[in-house]
């Protein structure tokens, strides 16, 4: 049985990985800290349903705690180890960035220091498409060049993709950076749109829409997204041999065993659109407040996932009312509404 190691399993998005690792027959070890930054009983739920499996392996602490995860490596040998721990949000991190330099950037290091000591077959880590940053160009590329971040949340980030190929280059690991786009589905986070806007329109409350709702996302389903993770958990990069070229359109880097890989649907999405699928799926209207941009934030994303499906064969693909109206349902059964 395969040991993989997945940090961040109680949140959204890890919490669903961990699912579909032991459904995959692999033994699961995940960290945790269990912060307040969004409800905590959310995040205990999420891990009920884990625990209940006898392979999967509860730990709670910070990344970010000098030697924790290296002494995780040490006893558990993972061969697999996917980092999804991190301070999320962009406009938190204009509030409150210190949270962001420890979690995001010393977290990383600390993982890094400690797969360096106990190497692993593959090590995945989680971006952002907020990485792309000022970029007007789109779709956005892998390829594309990416200095101007919009947020100290975007910053902290590509820092951490920069990060990463230094150890992949120094000391041969195998890396794998993802950039996420905009995810959403059932236990969302509830700082997220979906969740604040689905929660004020069952309460009769307005929403707020930044600048008036002229914006585009690309909306990824969390299972879509997390079964592209599990195809690329066998896709580790293979450093380039010397003279050869690395393919078009591949993110590889010519020195280190490493690559970014896009994840989203590729289809970008009008706000107001969204919008229209949640009221669609509560059967009621949004009363909504009308805001222009908040600092930090971008107008558009929309990710190109051709290297995705070049690596792995496999392409997003859950409709944007489809996947909010799973969102709505579970939302009203989990919340009792």
């Amino acid at each position: 049985m395969r040991t993989a190691l997945v940090t961040g399993s109680a949140g959204f998005i890890g919490s669903f990985l961990c699912a579909r690792l032991l459904a995959e027959g692999f033994r699961v070890v995940g960290l945790d800290a269990m912060t307040d930054y969004y409800d905590v009983a959310l995040k205990e739920s999420r891990l009920a349903t884990l625990t209940r499996s006898n392979h999967f392996r509860s730990i709670k602490g910070y990344v970010e705690t000098p030697g924790l995860l290296a002494e995780l490596f040490a006893e558990e040998a993972p061969e697999v180890v996917v980092h999804l721990a991190a301070q999320a949000g962009v406009r938190y991190s204009i509030e409150n960035p210190r949270s962001y330099l420890e979690s995001n950037i010393v977290g990383t290091f600390e993982l890094l220091e400690a797969a360096r000591a106990h190497p692993p077959q593959h090590l995945l880590l989680a971006s952002t498409s907020s990485a792309f940053g000022a970029n007007t160009e789109m779709p956005y590329r892998e390829t594309d060049k990416a200095d101007h971040q919009m947020s100290f949340y975007a910053a902290t980030k590509k820092a951490t993709e920069n990060m990463a190929h230094s150890y992949a280059h120094l000391f041969g690991l195998p890396v794998t950076m993802f950039r996420f786009f905009t995810v959403y589905g059932p236990w969302g986070r509830p700082d997220m749109a979906l969740f604040k806007f689905t929660k004020a329109i069952l309460e009769d409350r307005p929403i707020d829409v930044y600048n008036h709702g002229d914006m585009k996302r690309d909306f990824t389903y969390v299972e879509d997204l997390v079964e592209a993770i599990y195809l690329l958990i066998g896709t580790p990069p293979v450093r380039p041999a010397e003279g050869d070229a690395v393919p078009a359109g591949d993110s590889l880097s010519p020195v280190a065993p490493w690559r970014i890989v896009n994840i989203g649907n590729s289809e970008p999405v009008q706000l107001t659109d969204f919008i229209e699928a949640i009221e669609a799926a509560t059967g009621r209207q949004a009363k909504r407040n009308l805001l222009p941009m908040q600092a930090g934030d971008v107008p558009a994303t929309w990710a190109d996932a051709q290297l995705l499906q070049t690596l792995t064969g496999y392409r997003p693909r859950t409709g944007v009312r489809e996947g909010v109206a799973k969102f709505v349902e579970w939302y009203r059964a989990h919340y009792k509404v």
